[in-house]
């Protein structure tokens, strides 16, 4: 097993998303590079992000990037969605070097690699998120999340997307048209 950190907007959708992932076996929402190791007081420099543990021989570093830039507006410099702010920033941690190279590879291979915003750097420092952070959009579905639910609901199984509380109606959801095209297609910004 290995461990990758995504941030990309609010923790809430990003970790509702990234835990229904093929080879992602366990997720946390948590804060990336901040200054302190502390859940208090004002921003220290974070990035709101979640962790990912993934089987790397049921999926590759460069496949999460791809799934990761289905949710994200890799262009928006520390905003997703209505999240607007320095702790809103897009960006891909790890302490394996071998996960960085991989995500910078990811994107150099991008036609619009001159134009991502996506910060890949080392993790410096990881704080968990607050209990009431966990898992949020499980235990409270009519939250707000920048991602469509329709999205959140695109690798889960169908028997299990149908149980889903992502498969309600909920107010919180995005209502941004999806667009066709392949699987790896950002579907909230068209790229």
């Amino acid at each position: 097993m290995q461990t990758i950190y995504f941030a990309g907007g609010c923790l809430w959708g990003v970790q509702a998303f990234v835990k229904t992932l093929p080879g992602v076996v366990a997720t946390e929402a948590g804060r990336a590079n901040g200054a302190t190791g502390s859940l208090e007081g004002p921003n220290d420099g974070y990035a709101e992000c979640v962790k990912a543990t993934f089987d790397e021989g049921r999926v590759t570093v460069a496949e999460l990037m791809g799934y990761f830039f289905e949710i994200i507006d890799p262009y928006s410099v520390n905003r997703q969605g209505a999240d607007v702010g320095e702790k809103y920033r897009t960006g891909v941690y790890s302490e394996d070097p071998s996960h960085l190279r991989d995500a910078k590879a990811y994107i150099r291979a991008r036609p619009d690699r001159d134009r991502i915003r996506v910060e890949v750097l080392p993790l410096a420092r990881y704080v968990p998120s607050a209990e009431e952070h966990q898992n949020r959009l499980d235990k409270f579905p009519n939250d707000y999340c920048h991602i469509p639910r329709e999205l959140m609901r695109k690798y889960l199984p169908k028997e299990q997307s149908r149980n889903s509380a992502y498969s309600s109606d909920s107010r919180w959801w995005s209502q941004s048209k999806r667009s066709k095209g392949s699987s790896h297609r950002n579907p909230i910004f068209g790229k």
